[in-house]
C-alpha cells in the first residue's frame, strides 16, 4: 500500500468498509436475509422459516439450476476453445491486425446484451441455420457474449510468456503442433482456468438476451428469479437468488483449485 504509517492505513480501511458494506455487502445480506423471511412490515424482512428454499431445490428451480449450470459450461467450453484459438493466432498478426481482430471480439461487449440476443434471434431463425426455440441459441448468445473475455485473458497471458522455452523446444527439433500442446498451453494453463472461471460466473448471470431466446422447455435460473419477484414473491426469488450464488460460486471455487494446481506445475 502507498500509505504507510498505521494511523493512515485505518482511515483508508475505515473509509473502505463505509463504503463497500452499504454498497456491495449489505444488499448481499439483505437476500440473503429475505430468503429465510415470512414477511416484510419494516426496513429489514423478519420471521423465519426454510420453505423457500424447498421450494428453490425441487421441481422446476432444481431444473432451472441444472439448465443454468449446463449452459454456463457449455458456453465457457466454447468460448474459451473460441477466443484461445484466436488469441494463439493473433499473436502471429501485426500490430494493425491484432487491433482489428480484438475489435471484432470487443464488439459484442459494447453493445447492449439485449442487441446481441436480438442479433442471434434474427441470425438463426430461419434455413440453413435454425436454432429459435432451441437450447442451442441459448448457448450460442451467452458464449457470444463472453469470448471476449476469454480472448482478452488469453491475449494478455501469451504476451506475458517467455519465448525461451518454445524457441529450446524447438531448437530441439519438436514440430510446431507439439511446441503448442506440450509447451506453451500448460504455461497458459493458469491464465486458461482463470478465463474460464470469469466466463462461467458471467453466463451464469446473464438475463437479458436469455430473456428474448429461451424455450419453455430450457429456462435458466436468472429467468425465473425475475418472473418469481416479477409477480411480487421476493422470498422466493431471493431462496432462488440465494441458490444461484451458491452454485456459482461453489463451481468458481472448484476452478480456483484447479487454477492453483496449474500455476505450482
Amino acid at each position: 500500500m502507498l500509505v504507510h504509517s498505521r494511523k493512515g492505513k485505518w482511515v483508508i480501511w475505515a473509509v473502505f468498509f463505509l463504503l463497500f458494506l452499504p454498497l456491495f455487502a449489505l444488499p448481499l445480506l439483505v437476500v440473503l436475509a429475505a430468503s429465510f423471511a415470512t414477511n416484510w412490515s419494516g426496513a429489514f424482512p423478519s420471521g423465519f422459516t426454510t420453505g423457500h428454499y424447498t421450494a428453490a431445490t425441487r421441481g422446476e428451480s432444481l431444473d432451472a439450476l441444472t439448465t443454468s449450470l449446463v449452459t454456463a459450461v457449455t458456453a465457457s467450453l466454447l468460448a474459451l476453445a473460441v477466443g484461445s484459438w484466436a488469441a494463439l493466432a493473433g499473436h502471429a498478426l501485426r500490430k494493425r491486425g491484432k487491433r482489428v481482430l480484438d475489435a471484432l471480439f470487443m464488439l459484442p461487449v459494447a453493445v447492449p446484451s439485449v442487441v446481441v440476443g436480438l442479433a442471434v434471434l434474427v441470425a438463426f431463425s430461419k434455413p440453413p441455420v435454425l436454432l429459435n426455440g432451441t437450447r442451442w441459441i441459448v448457448v450460442l448468445a451467452h458464449a457470444v457474449l463472453v469470448t471476449a473475455f476469454a480472448h482478452q485473458s488469453v491475449s494478455a497471458a501469451i504476451v506475458r510468456l517467455d519465448p525461451a522455452y518454445e524457441q529450446a523446444a524447438a531448437s530441439l527439433g519438436a514440430r510446431p503442433s507439439y511446441v503448442l500442446w506440450r509447451v506453451r498451453l500448460p504455461l497458459l494453463l493458469p491464465s486458461l482456468t482463470a478465463a474460464a472461471g470469469l466466463c462461467f460466473a458471467l453466463s451464469m448471470g446473464e438475463l437479458s438476451a436469455t430473456m428474448m431466446l429461451y424455450p419453455p422447455d430450457w429456462t435458466p435460473l436468472p429467468v425465473q428469479i425475475y418472473a418469481a419477484t416479477d409477480r411480487g414473491a421476493l422470498f422466493t426469488g431471493s431462496a432462488l437468488a440465494v441458490v444461484l450464488m451458491t452454485a456459482t460460486v461453489l463451481v468458481l471455487f472448484v476452478i480456483s483449485r484447479i487454477r492453483t494446481k496449474a500455476s505450482y506445475r
